[in-house]
């Protein structure tokens, strides 16, 4: 069953960028109980997806992009950005539910503006590595 989870993190990646848009759909919007009920289901999906990436990995090990030449070089780079960006995202959307939570929305507002958008990338980037991974053709 282990096989499956790449293809669980990039559903779960999916699902969570369109939980992110949603919420600041709703936002706009002024409602706040579907912004809210997005972005925590957002936030939990990306839990979700730490936890079947690390048991992935943790079985698996790693996995070699198989591609050459400079859509490798695209690859490692695209792949690079979503790393660093995945590692600084955890701080940045703790400390906007954070936030959130303790009712300093003016506080949580300066945070969410840097958050919602390195988040929604590192979720979409996320499906792009594993469609490059998996599912790009080289002859």
């Amino acid at each position: 069953m282990i096989h499956y989870l790449p293809l669980v993190d990039a559903t779960l990646n999916a699902a969570s960028a369109l939980l992110l848009m949603g919420g600041y759909y709703f936002i706009l919007r002024k409602n706040i109980p579907a912004h809210r009920a997005c972005m925590l289901s957002a936030f939990a999906t990306s839990i979700l997806f730490l936890v079947c990436y690390l048991t992935y990995h943790y079985f698996h090990g790693v996995t070699h992009f198989p591609g050459h030449g400079p859509v490798r070089t695209f690859y490692l780079s695209l792949l690079g950005s979503h790393t660093i960006l995945a590692v600084v995202i955890v701080p940045l959307a703790l400390t906007t539910l954070y936030r959130a939570w303790r009712r300093r929305f003016d506080r949580h507002r300066s945070i969410a503006v840097w958050t919602l958008p390195l988040w929604i990338y590192v979720s979409i980037t996320g499906v792009v590595v594993y469609w490059m991974l998996y599912h790009m053709k080289f002859s």
